[in-house]
């Protein structure tokens, strides 16, 4: 008899306690642009991927990166024996750091705030004509530099075991980049920002 007084008091404390530890998340949404980089910046769309470890109920590590698309507004050509080939400009914003999550309605809704350091990197990309050999860029530039990173977002369980979830994230970005010129960003240091707003959808075991 004690022994199952014992279970049923141990059951709902270990059901409370279990917490999915991996989490898989994809976004897709809008990056805007701002401190120098604005006017010569626009908003762009992008992708984000990330992976969190959730080492306690509460708090999670965080690792990912985000692309924009075109921000800089570079639309070159390279002349090549193979024709004119398009160069564009990407942005890579890589975040790393962790965050505190807060759980609601029994783990279906999850709030979390938080935020780290991260690498920002922005270069033109040539259109290659196939992926079975490369055209080196000659014309092609970059910058790249370090920033910190800040973070909201919330999540919904799709299903009663908390697999599958929906949600939307914030991130806002701040940092410096250097390099070459940019679009009509100079070959100077910049102090840069960015926020990004992304949906997402996620897996977590």
């Amino acid at each position: 008899m004690r022994l199952l007084l014992v279970l049923a008091v141990a059951a709902p404390l270990a059901a409370q306690s279990h917490y999915p530890k991996h989490n898989f998340t994809i976004g897709a949404g809008i990056g805007l642009p701002g401190a120098q980089l604005t006017p010569a910046f626009a908003n762009s769309g992008g992708f984000s991927v990330s992976y969190g470890y959730r080492f306690q109920r509460n708090l999670q590590a965080d690792f990912g990166l985000d692309t924009l698309f075109g921000a800089a507004g570079v639309r070159d050509y390279l002349a090549t024996q193979l024709g004119y080939l398009r160069i564009r400009d990407f942005q890579y914003l890589m975040p790393f750091g962790g965050r505190a999550i807060l759980p609601l309605a029994e783990g279906r809704v999850l709030l979390s705030a938080g935020g780290g350091g991260a690498y920002m990197r922005y270069s033109e990309r040539l259109k290659q004509p196939s992926s079975y050999f490369r055209v080196e860029c000659p014309d092609c530039g970059s910058r790249s530099g370090w920033g910190t990173y800040a973070l909201g977002g919330v999540s919904f369980a799709l299903d009663r075991f908390q697999v599958f979830r929906i949600g939307f994230t914030a991130k806002a970005y701040r940092g410096h980049t250097d390099g070459d010129a940019l679009g009509a960003v100079p070959a100077v240091e910049t102090l840069d920002r960015w926020l990004n707003l992304f949906g997402n959808f996620s897996i977590h075991f």
